[in-house]
């Protein structure tokens, strides 16, 4: 079973996510900050790193960093309400860092993390 990483700061959009990652037969563990995902992800391996980006104490981009150090086959995904700022050329964040803006279906979160889990 795939194991997702989620880093979200807002608690309804985290159980929201959490809920339907669940259904659709993933193992989530969810965080409400990135330093705690990052704490957790230093002792085991996940398949997909699900990150808001704008987040207290670490953002999602630094957490991203950090987990890709840990780990550089690790897949990651950004979701954040904003979608002009997210990832410019020039930020830390992996290269390969899918990104869904706010607001979105869950249809469509489920679909694209399908698709990178299965690429």
């Amino acid at each position: 079973m795939n194991k997702i990483l989620l880093a979200e700061d807002d608690n309804d959009m985290r159980r929201f996510l959490e809920k339907a990652l669940d259904n659709a037969g993933y193992q989530v563990i969810a965080y409400d900050n990135g330093a705690s995902a990052y704490d957790r992800l230093r002792e085991e391996p996940f398949n997909l790193l699900l990150t808001d980006i704008v987040m207290p104490e670490m953002d999602g981009i630094e957490l991203a960093r950090r987990a890709t150090e840990i780990d550089p086959d690790l897949k990651v995904m950004f979701i954040t309400g904003f979608a002009a700022v997210a990832l410019h050329p020039d930020s830390d964040a992996p290269k390969d860092a899918k990104v869904l803006s706010k607001p979105f279906h869950l249809r469509d979160l489920v679909d694209e993390v399908e698709k990178m889990l299965a690429a």
